[in-house]
């Protein structure tokens, strides 16, 4: 199954950049062992539109078609669920082994997004209560990604 992170807005910085693109460099051995491949991320521009609920339309429109047909949408927002990281590893284990032919990790603009593309998600997750800047949201579902795939390969996790 192929693995998308899926973000409005671009990364500006280079240090955010590399720390993205470190942890998934580290999880992609124990990602294929989970059924994973293909990880990477892609951007997309904000949408300019007049008002929050135009953006987040053109926005998802924008991430439904990037996912691909028959994609699980897993998307990011702060109403979402709180699971532990042990309990993510074992979510996404099970939507790696559902036959379907990619993952699409959500990530919207600065309005979030929309109630629809939320509905049609799989799973909803929140990375916590507290409000995260898309930056820093993508460089925490990178180190999940890679926290799950090493919890599911029988690494030590903090010793518990």
């Amino acid at each position: 199954m192929n693995l998308q992170i899926l973000a409005i807005g671009r990364l500006k910085g280079e240090c955010e950049r590399r720390m993205v693109e470190d942890y998934l460099a580290r999880a992609r051995p124990f990602l294929r062992a989970m059924g994973l491949s293909g990880i990477g991320v892609r951007e997309f521009a904000e949408s300019r539109a007049a008002s929050a609920a135009q953006r987040k339309a053109q926005e998802a429109a924008t991430l439904r078609k990037a996912a691909g047909k028959g994609a699980i949408l897993l998307a990011l927002d702060e109403g979402g669920e709180l699971p532990s990281s042990r309990e993510f590893s074992i979510r996404l284990k099970k939507l790696a082994m559902s036959g379907a032919p990619g993952l699409a990790i959500l990530i919207g603009g600065p309005d979030g997004l929309d109630a629809d593309l939320l509905k049609q998600s799989r799973l909803t997750i929140s990375l916590g209560r507290m409000t995260w800047p898309h930056r820093l949201a993508r460089i925490l579902i990178a180190e999940q990604l890679y926290r799950a795939a090493t919890i599911h390969a029988g690494h030590p996790y903090h010793r518990d």
